[in-house]
């Protein structure tokens, strides 16, 4: 298909060039897309050099978490592709909730080409398209870093370290987190600094979730034996961090757990794995601007997690047509440097991996992109009612 206003192609020597960044923060900051880097204007296949790759990828990631380069700071999934005995890196980059800059200059996109977006006027419009956009970017005015919960800061600080010493996120204060995470700014119509929605989802007390979305919960059902109401229930108004835990604790009281041992020779839980890939997709892809309530139900067959969704084109997901797109990139990005969940799409195929190890090697998930986005694991090869 050539380029596009969501495809780029670069020519790629052993380094990370500054145009490959322009067309990153202009992809963030439009609808995202896909960068080839060994690839020519023309489609041709060149190839990068194969003893820099490595370098190449450490290089892009530090680029894009470096603060003098990137504001806000972000990441990217960034793959090795070998065509023809050549190398080439795809790079997926997801459209953001916030407006990005590189060098200071905010980028946009218009068909195959990276502007700088310049003017009062049409910086502001990117603001307000994007607030429009994700549901997370929602500004809130009335409160200050003192009413959020120090004790959820300081767990996402342990979980960060455990990850990475050198986490920039440990000599940060509360506050300073949050601007790193673009999610303390000023709003662009009033003027005034505020916080973001996802701030208060994450760092929140159950309090401020409540005043800002009264609707919010999520709902733990398990329903094997009363199945016309349920055996156990469990109505989560805490924070997402918290909803995690909550939701991992009802799985494991209600499924069997079963163990496999990987290539590495390490003994893993298929359980506790497949229930944080579907729990953690239920959290941080949901619409918060709907009043329909997220569920994780545990059947006699089967699980199943609901929540509402702004679909992009909305049909079955299979491994053929996936097309990752971050609902909410901010939220995504936390769960990410705690641990939570790793790069956009991977949740999809390692579901696609592990549910034929705990249910049977004929039985794959079933995953539904609608208005309502609905995932379905069968827990056996029996065959269950296909989904209404």
């Amino acid at each position: 298909l050539g380029e596009g206003i969501t495809c780029e192609f670069k020519r790629c020597g052993g380094n990370i060039e500054k145009d490959v960044l322009e067309t990153v923060c202009s992809f963030l900051n439009r609808w995202g897309g896909d960068i080839f880097l060994g690839v020519a204007d023309d489609g041709e296949i060149l190839g990068v050099p194969k003893n820099a790759v490595k370098d190449l990828v450490r290089n892009f990631n530090s680029c894009l978490n470096n603060e003098t380069l990137f504001n806000p700071t972000t990441s990217c999934a960034i793959e090795e592709i070998e065509i023809d005995e050549k190398i080439i890196l795809h790079i997926y980059v997801g459209a953001s909730s916030q407006v990005h800059s590189f060098k200071g200059k905010i980028y946009d996109r218009l068909d195959d080409s990276d502007f700088v977006v310049k003017g009062t006027n049409p910086i502001a419009q990117l603001y307000i398209r994007k607030q429009n956009i994700f549901t997370e970017r929602k500004m809130f005015f009335h409160y200050t870093i003192e009413d959020f919960r120090d004790d959820v800061f300081d767990r996402v600080r342990i979980r960060v370290q455990n990850r990475n010493k050198n986490h920039p996120w440990l000599e940060m204060t509360n506050l300073e987190i949050l601007k790193n995470l673009g999610m303390y700014s000023k709003d662009s119509e009033t003027g005034n600094y505020g916080f973001a929605l996802a701030a208060i989802l994450l760092f929140g007390t159950d309090q401020m979730i409540k005043d800002c979305l009264p609707a919010y919960r999520t709902d733990a059902i398990c329903r094997k034996m009363d199945v016309d109401r349920y055996d156990d229930r469990d109505i989560i108004e805490t924070n997402l961090i918290d909803s995690v835990s909550r939701l991992m604790d009802f799985s494991q009281k209600h499924l069997n757990d079963k163990f496999y041992l990987a290539d590495n020779m390490q003994r893993i839980s298929l359980t506790s794995n497949i229930c944080r890939e579907i729990i953690v997709n239920m959290l941080i892809h949901r619409e918060f601007s709907s009043n329909l309530i997220p569920r994780f139900i545990i059947e006699k067959d089967r699980i199943i997690t609901e929540n509402a969704n702004k679909a992009q084109m909305p049909d079955e997901i299979t491994l053929e047509n996936l097309s990752p797109l971050s609902k909410n990139p901010m939220i995504a990005k936390v769960f990410r440097e705690i641990g939570f969940a790793e790069e956009l799409g991977s949740g999809t195929r390692n579901l696609y991996k592990l549910v034929p190890l705990y249910s049977g090697k004929n039985v794959k998930p079933k995953i539904i992109d609608g208005d309502v986005f609905k995932v379905y694991i069968p827990l056996s090869e029996k065959k269950i009612n296909d989904p209404v």
